[in-house]
């Protein structure tokens, strides 16, 4: 396995030195400087590795190139933006980064409705709460037609938190769910936000699918000769938010992408905290599966609340970051399974650990919210000490 470690840049809290520190040899970054649709040049990616191989590491991984809505809705121009998305693959080819993790979420990357969620032991988590989610889009965004994605008790327990709710508080809801994330591709003020999501009232999940294999088909062919592997990464959570379709959530949603088109380069992240939220996603199965077009791993654990009446069944449950070897999913049978493709391919795979909790030092730090320095160096850690005692039992 290849030990990376997500990085922002410069302004990142975490240095490279910590990063090297903790055991990494990979970093996985991007241009987050760059504005959407626009190119990434040769001499801005060169800029940014040389400063990467100057602490003693590679640039492995990028994630991400976001992907422009115009792309997303398959409005006028989304040919020559998409065009522009494969010129900068081209170019980070051309400096010999070829990974690149991608999202065709729309409006919003990852989502969240508590970034410091304060745990038992003190520590932070992240966390996704659905009555906080109902409370925001019904009371706060107000948006059409809300209503009907709740169940009975589901509004009535949001209606009781938004009454609680002083100015402040309301403003703090709005702006962890749509004011950017760390590592997200837009941030919106509340009525853009309500504006962007108007523009996909027209557009379902099969059409969202559609647009996704026209924007596959218009860039894969531009880098068949270049040797670029993408890898789209699911949606987080896998589930409609806000009426906003979602078409990367489950194992039949992967077989529908693994189809729509053969070239090698069409490939996936597998990330085991979104597949995981899902208790009908089977995720040694899922890798053993498509592992032949996985090309990079996100290794992070969640935890389910018991299903409630505030649940609106399968999809309707709310979760929190857990610690890598704390959550729902089995990471020792997943690092297994993980173990064994790279065997069967002859190569390792790049991983990294994600959203750890913040821990220790963390606390006293202006730390990114899910990137802490101590929390991902405990779940680099875990996931090394999972890897060894495999290859010591030769259970791998």
């Amino acid at each position: 396995m290849d030990y990376t470690w997500r990085w922002f840049g410069p302004d990142d809290p975490v240095s490279l030195a910590d990063v090297r520190q903790a055991g990494a040899t990979g970093i996985v970054t991007a241009l987050h400087q760059i504005p959407n649709g626009v190119l990434w040049p040769v001499s801005a990616i060169m800029d940014r590795k040389s400063m990467i191989e100057a602490a003693g590491l590679r640039w492995q991984v990028v994630e991400s190139i976001p992907v422009p809505e115009a792309v997303k809705l398959g409005t006028d121009g989304w040919q020559e933006l998409a065009d522009i998305w494969a010129a900068s693959a081209l170019n980070l080819a051309q400096c010999g980064i070829t990974t690149i993790c991608y999202n065709f979420m729309p409006v919003l990357d990852w989502t969240r409705t508590r970034l410091r969620h304060v745990m038992d032991d003190g520590a932070e988590c992240l966390r996704f709460d659905r009555v906080d989610l109902a409370v925001f889009d019904m009371f706060i965004l107000e948006r059409d037609g809300a209503e009907g994605d709740y169940n009975a008790q589901t509004r009535a327990e949001a209606a009781r938190r938004f009454a609680a709710l002083d100015d402040t508080a309301q403003t703090a809801l709005a702006d962890t769910i749509i004011a950017g994330l760390p590592g997200s591709e837009e941030s919106y003020t509340l009525d853009a936000f309500r504006a962007q999501i108007n523009q996909y009232q027209r557009i379902s999940a099969p059409q969202l699918r559609q647009h996704l294999h026209q924007f596959l088909n218009r860039v894969i062919p531009q880098l068949a000769d270049a040797g670029v592997r993408l890898a789209i990464h699911p949606d987080d959570p896998p589930r409609a938010l806000f009426g906003l379709p979602r078409v990367v959530s489950t194992c039949d949603d992967l077989d529908a992408i693994a189809q729509m088109h053969p070239d090698a380069a069409n490939g996936f992240t597998f990330c085991a905290g979104s597949l995981g939220v899902r208790p009908d996603n089977d995720l040694p199965a899922i890798l053993r599966k498509h592992g032949a077009r996985v090309y990079f791993l996100h290794l992070r654990n969640t935890l389910r609340d018991p299903v409630s009446d505030l649940s609106d069944g399968l999809e309707g449950e709310s979760f929190q970051e857990a610690a890598h070897l704390g959550g729902d999913t089995d990471m020792v049978a997943l690092v297994a399974e993980v173990l064994r493709l790279e065997a069967a391919r002859g190569a390792p795979l790049p991983f990294r650990p994600d959203h750890g909790h913040a821990l220790q030092s963390d606390l006293r730090s202006d730390y990114r919210p899910g990137y802490s320095a101590v929390g991902r160096l405990r779940g680099m850690a875990e996931i090394r000490g999972i890897e060894h005692a495999l290859r010591w039992s030769g259970a791998s």
